[in-house]
């Protein structure tokens, strides 16, 4: 009995000691910059000073041997997020939206879809900005839509719903992922839903040429010309009979708002159709006038519904008018077709082709949902009408194509900003070298006792590194801040910052991009990591892109003048 207790004792002990010997982890700020230091048990109670600074994250039980937690280079590190069919999240991904080979989806230059963090999309956003809305009814909208610019350059829209619309994040999220498995270019495609908290999020692709709806309804320079208006229609037959294919001929609400111009100015039918509003909320918001008669019976939407909507569309495609389908049937019945037509096309149309969307138009308007024609029907007849597939749509529009968008700046520029929009090296280094380490807020000379001989070695290679900067022996700088940032215990912009220029200045424009978007990931206000983007986007003739980063970060020094960091 003695001696089992004795052993028992001896159990105990070990285990104590196996535990003091797994490190504590710790993360907290200090002056700014975000800080990483492992103790043991033992070495943590001979710190209890220490642990009065700024804690940022409290501290973790290692579980795993020697990772750095703020993974390669000192980026900070993605968040790990579980999603509900055991698919891979942004994170998984390669960062943000990246569009790795895992996950649903990816083919032809769409990313996969994957599950986004609440802070991805804030950042995204600039803090869900007012300035960033692009819903049809603007901040009025039950459920705003936002665009949005992820880190590696990618242009989105977010659809962010009403507190609890979707109470259960499992629900939300099966839905999210049955639509996120279809991919096809007649759609702007979902790449990413985010289920954070109460928060429940849609991220698409953006589509930056307008609505439908815009260019019929609200134009400024040159209506939609006839040719376009049948490419119109045609385009979403074929994107509605693709979801019935897939299995999700569910469409909700759907009308002129919902189709969406590319870059190319190709329609596109909005992915966000395809889930309701709320998990039992309404499925229409439009007028009980464009409201299918069986919806307003029974309230149920089924395939026929959609085929009835797609019916409105087709009056707003003749008439360049929202108006209701009691009206229209009734200058249908009494053959005044021309009555019907859009007076801007000034007669520019086929009346046989005319009459073909007038009799479709007609038919999926019938009463009795039994009676319209199904996605096929509509692709079947609208397809011998397109006669000018030689010309690109954003010409039929009147529109550039995005690439040719102007590439000088919008906004007045700094020093820095001037330098980087003729891409003058030298003057850039010159700023950098003044600036010195003003935008860390402060440490250079950290003074803790208990800091081990890495710290000390960290901050001499930093030393090292911004002596070969201001010597202009760049090569030298790259490697002394490469010891610095490998280390991984203290996250500095200014040194992604000029590490990135000393790439530049070697030839190295990859390089340069990736580390002024770490520098972005550290300080993501920064305007001298977006001014350095601006050139490395340059150097690699991303003109269009590196004309937006210089727009975004002159827009940023502006708001930090009127009272930001």
């Amino acid at each position: 009995m003695s001696q089992k207790l004795t052993s028992g004792v001896k159990t105990e002990e070990l285990k104590r000691k196996e535990r003091n010997k797994n490190p504590i982890f710790f993360f907290f700020v200090y002056d700014h910059y975000l800080l990483f230091l492992s103790l043991t048990r033992s070495e943590r109670e001979t710190l209890s000073d220490f642990g009065k600074k700024k804690i940022l994250m409290g501290c973790c039980q290692s579980l795993c041997s020697g990772e750095n937690p703020l993974g390669k280079d000192g980026a900070q590190p993605q968040p790990l997020s579980q999603n509900h069919h055991g698919g891979t999240t942004a994170a998984d991904n390669g960062g943000i939206g990246s569009g790795g080979a895992s996950g649903v989806g990816g083919g032809g230059g769409i990313p996969s879809f994957s599950e986004f963090s609440f802070a991805d999309l804030k950042a995204a956003t600039n803090n869900f900005s007012s300035d960033n809305i692009v819903s049809e009814s603007g901040e009025k909208a039950p459920n705003l839509v936002y665009k949005g610019r992820l880190q590696n350059r990618r242009w989105i829209a977010v659809k962010k719903f009403t507190k609890m619309a979707w109470p259960e994040p499992k629900q939300f999220a099966e839905e999210a992922w049955g639509v996120g498995k279809l991919r096809h270019n007649r759609l702007a495609n979902l790449i990413g839903y985010c289920c954070d908290g109460d928060e429940r999020l849609l991220v698409a692709e953006f589509m930056p040429n307008d609505t439908l709806a815009k260019h019929l309804f609200h134009w400024e320079n040159q209506t939609i010309e006839w040719a376009m208006r049948l490419r119109v229609g045609y385009y979403i037959a074929e994107a509605l009979d693709y979801c019935s294919t897939e299995g999700r001929p569910l469409y909700h609400d759907l009308n002129a708002y919902r189709v969406l111009f590319d870059e190319d100015g190709d329609p596109r039918l909005s992915c966000f159709g395809l889930m309701k509003n709320s998990r039992d909320g309404k499925s229409y918001s439009t007028n009980l006038a464009y409201t299918p008669p069986e919806y307003l019976r029974n309230g149920r939407v089924t395939p026929e519904s959609v085929t009835y909507s797609f019916g409105t569309v087709l009056l707003d495609l003749l008439s360049g008018k929202h108006i209701p389908p009691s009206h229209a049937l009734d200058m249908i019945r009494g053959k005044n077709i021309i009555l019907l037509m859009d007076s801007h096309l000034e007669g520019k149309f086929s009346t046989e082709e005319a009459t073909v969307v007038v009799e479709l138009a007609s038919q999926c308007l019938q009463y009795e949902p039994r009676e319209r024609p199904n996605t096929k029907d509509l692709v079947a007849t609208l397809a011998p009408l397109q006669t000018k597939s030689d010309v690109p749509s954003y010409v039929m529009l009147g529109i550039k194509k995005q690439e040719e968008a102007p590439s000088t700046p919008q906004r007045p520029l700094s020093p820095l900003g001037e330098a980087c929009s003729r891409m003058d090296l030298t003057a850039i280094h010159q700023i950098l070298v003044m600036t010195h380490y003003r935008d860390d807020e402060g440490t250079n000379e950290l003074s803790f006792q208990e800091w081990t001989q890495q710290m000390k070695d960290m901050l001499d290679a930093r030393k090292r590194g911004d002596q070969s900067f201001r010597e202009k022996d760049f090569k030298t700088a790259i490697d002394c801040y490469s010891q610095f940032i490998d280390v991984g215990t203290m996250v500095s912009p200014t040194v992604f910052g000029r590490r990135s220029l000393c790439y530049l200045l070697c030839d190295q424009p990859d390089a340069a991009l990736r580390d002024a978007m770490q520098a972005q990931c550290v300080y993501p206000d920064w305007p001298t990591a977006f001014y350095m983007q601006s050139v490395a986007l340059a150097k690699l003739n991303m003109n269009t892109d590196a004309a937006d980063m210089l727009n975004e970060a002159a827009q940023l020094e502006e708001k930090r003048q009127r009272g930001g960091r």
